[in-house]
């Protein structure tokens, strides 16, 4: 922990200093314990501080909220990174508004040099599903790191694809990290940090999910990568507003196109109208769009044609064997596993590519 945290905790605490205030008065000063001693006429001198703002800074005195983020900080063993750390995210200083305080939890590189965000609709239909999983297979041989918002549909599979092509998975959430949202993904969650990746959040741990949090959130997801990815996305979808918000930062942006007459991919063939994302073709052409082609780049590994599977597992394969796809409570009710049991074992057969989850919490043979 940096002896300057608490401080920087603080800081964020502050009414009326956002993100680009803070990020102001930390070049400005050097330091967060330095903002808070300086003079309120001092403070008031500095351009976008003023009366109101360099007031708030000298009356603030609820530090032990800082204290108490720090001991859970300690207590659960996340990290935290402040804009002036050499390990904060060097892509997120490019933007105007960088978080001024990141929380991570897992040990993925935020300084990888590929990162890809891959976003999209809730709603996935199989087309989606097939177009996330083939580009992230595609990435595996460019080692590029996942980034997504641990959403349902495309952000999920997105970090399941990425899991089983051996590449680190980060998640962005718009909560605080003392819990998973939505509470399905507990198990996704824990086989990213425990597959080399990470999950990032801008909130001290006890904030919940709100809705007013996630475009916040997706401003990270945005600024954090080289590039964004839109999958299937009305034309009010939250991935046009991540999409919106790279195309801001000055980062490629790529749209998958759909037909015509399919409404959840309307939000991309918006984008591709207004020529705010590239037309997305292939991971390749990615890859030479971001400078990345390499003609010694190794091939990509080939999948394994069998895995080991465990008596749960085995189980519930042989449950879907028998049925175009079964709803994950029937498979619950069908195995007479505990629902903790089946739960971990229909991950571990999504991620070795034995099995798919479909729409509706219903799964199928791979």
């Amino acid at each position: 922990m940096a002896p300057d945290l608490l401080y920087q905790l603080a800081l964020t605490q502050v009414p009326g200093i956002g993100d680009v205030q803070a990020r102001f008065l930390l070049q400005h000063y050097g330091n967060a314990e330095t903002v808070f001693r300086a003079r309120r006429s001092e403070l008031e001198s500095l351009e976008g501080i003023g009366t109101a703002r360099a007031a708030a800074i000298r009356r603030f005195r609820d530090f032990h909220l800082a204290e108490s983020e720090l001991r859970y900080l300690q207590r659960a063993g996340l990290q935290a990174w402040c804009l002036t750390d050499a390990a904060y995210p060097q892509r997120l200083l490019h933007c105007y508004d960088p978080p001024t305080l990141l929380f991570g939890r897992g040990a993925a590189d935020l300084n990888t040099p590929r990162l890809v965000a891959i976003v999209g609709t809730r709603n996935a239909t199989d087309y989606g599903r097939s177009v996330t999983e083939a580009l992230v297979q595609e990435l595996a041989p460019y080692r590029a790191t996942i980034v997504s918002g641990l959403a349902f549909g495309i952000d999920a599979i997105a970090h399941k694809a990425a899991l089983r092509a051996g590449l680190p998975t980060i998640g962005v959430v718009g909560h605080g990290l003392a819990r998973v949202y939505p509470y399905e993904h507990h198990g996704l969650a824990r086989s990213m940090v425990d597959g080399g990746g990470a999950l990032l959040s801008e909130f001290f741990h006890d904030v919940k999910p709100d809705k007013h949090n996630f475009p916040l959130r997706n401003r990270i997801v945005a600024g954090l990568c080289d590039c964004t990815v839109v999958i299937e996305t009305q034309v009010k979808g939250g991935s046009m507003i991540t999409a919106r918000m790279a195309d801001g930062y000055h980062r490629d942006v790529f749209a998958v196109p759909g037909r015509l007459t399919d409404k959840g991919s309307s939000g991309c063939h918006e984008l591709l109208r207004q020529q705010k994302a590239q037309l997305f073709t292939s991971a390749d052409a990615l890859a030479e769009a971001l400078g990345w082609k390499d003609r010694n780049r190794p091939a990509a590994t080939q999948k394994a044609l069998f895995v080991e599977l465990s008596d749960d597992e085995r189980q519930l394969m042989q449950l879907l064997e028998g049925a175009p796809q079964l709803h994950v409570d029937d498979l619950y009710l069908r195995s007479g596993l505990p629902n903790s049991s089946a739960a971990a074992a229909l991950l571990n057969l999504e991620l070795q590519g034995v099995i798919v989850g479909l729409p509706g919490k219903c799964y199928r043979l791979a």
